[in-house]
């Protein structure tokens, strides 16, 4: 049997949350590579809120995965679609100042694009399952739970998530 990556996690989990929460997808599309000027400082605004966001656990941001490619993808967690529209509006933020400048340097030119998408997940609307990860996605910001008992099967897990617990090890 081959060494495991550091990290990995052999054992099948799922995610437990508490109550409602946001997911949010958050992105940017280089259209013009040459445009240097233009979508550099587009793909250097997210670390700055990122790092506002995680010095700040009160604004209500859990975490978020990246993927990077010619389209760049986040995918956040939030508490509350209430604290994600706060921060989003907030004068004293990194985020309003980074959006007058997307539209100040780019507008509608085309040389970048972004975008995002708000998903409310109401308790017990969700499923996971992870196996032979590392802390993923919503099990890294939530809770991880053994994927056994009434958490076996995906139907399973999504009646789980649904009822109230008191042992997140219950079968």
């Amino acid at each position: 049997m081959g060494k495991r990556e550091k990290g990995v996690r052999a054992e099948r989990l799922c995610a437990r949350i508490e109550g409602d929460f946001v997911v949010f997808l958050i992105g940017m599309r280089v259209n013009r590579l040459w445009a240097i000027h233009r979508w550099l400082p587009v793909a250097r605004a997210m670390p700055r809120m990122i790092e506002e966001l995680v010095a700040n656990p009160d604004l209500g941001f859990l975490g978020s995965e990246s993927w990077f490619g010619r389209t760049v993808v986040m995918v956040q967690y939030w508490r509350s679609t209430e604290q994600l529209m706060a921060y989003a509006t907030d004068k004293a933020a990194a985020h309003l100042p980074a959006w007058r400048d997307f539209n100040r340097r780019v507008g509608t030119d085309g040389s970048v694009g972004v975008f995002h998408e708000t998903f409310p997940i109401s308790a017990g609307g969700y499923e996971t399952v992870y196996v032979n990860m590392p802390l993923f996605g919503l099990g890294k910001v939530a809770q991880a739970v053994p994927a056994e008992g009434r958490r076996k099967r995906a139907q399973d897990r999504l009646r789980a998530t649904a009822e109230p617990e008191t042992d997140p090890l219950a079968d």
